[in-house]
């Protein structure tokens, strides 16, 4: 799905925040990325996404290398990457329901093909009491919550999580990790991006450990 060939990453003149990647995401894989504060994962998801460019390497999504993958090609590939990130970025104007059905319905979906399976999916979050609250009514943890159903609605081929856990209790965290999960058994390949290790440990999976902008990995 995701393949990294000697990939580094600076900002502008600084010292390389990221160095000498290479590492593979095989498709329909779960593996967790983690490491210290500052340690790079923000970025290396934001590789994965194409939304970053290396400074040097190649980085190639779905066999293409991201740097040669043509603009207007660009939205359909990223189509099939769910993305949660920390900042949620959800549409102040727009319900809850609204937002987690956005990705269906600019892909020119009707409502009645996906109506109740928005329903169902909020209510495994716990939103199903809040599917009609705006953002800016939400709590942190509900933000989370809905920018993870908006993720995982359209079954993505990868999905990206930065701390997808961070703002809700261990209750819940144990329950979005087995949507996870769910998701990773039906065919997406997940990335989860956590410092949590009560919740790593919960889950045999193969982890990505950054140290310093360089790359461990435990199988």
């Amino acid at each position: 799905m995701i393949q990294f060939e000697n990939v580094g990453l600076r900002y502008g003149l600084g010292p390389e925040v990221l160095s000498d990647l290479s590492f593979d995401v095989p498709a329909n894989s779960f593996q967790f990325l983690t490491g210290p504060s500052g340690a790079g994962k923000t970025s290396l998801l934001r590789l994965m996404l194409m939304s970053l460019k290396p400074t040097r390497g190649v980085v190639r999504v779905f066999g293409k290398e991201a740097s040669r993958i043509p603009r207007d090609a660009m939205p359909d590939i990223r189509r099939k990457v769910g993305v949660v990130f920390q900042d949620f970025r959800l549409l102040s104007h727009l319900t809850t329901y609204e937002n987690v059905a956005l990705p269906l319905k600019v892909l020119g979906k009707d409502e009645a093909s996906y109506r109740t399976d928005v329903t169902e999916l909020l209510k495994w979050v716990g939103l199903g009491e809040r599917m009609h609250a705006l953002p800016p009514v939400l709590s942190g943890g509900e933000k989370q919550r809905a920018a993870i159903a908006r993720a995982l609605i359209d079954q993505p081929k990868v999905l990206l999580a930065d701390e997808p856990t961070g703002n809700v209790d261990p209750p819940m965290a144990r329950r979005l990790l087995r949507l996870f999960i769910e998701l990773h058994r039906s065919g997406t390949s997940v990335i989860i991006a956590t410092h949590d290790m009560g919740l790593m440990d919960q889950y045999q999976a193969r982890r990505l450990v950054l140290n310093e902008g360089r790359l461990q990995i435990y199988d």
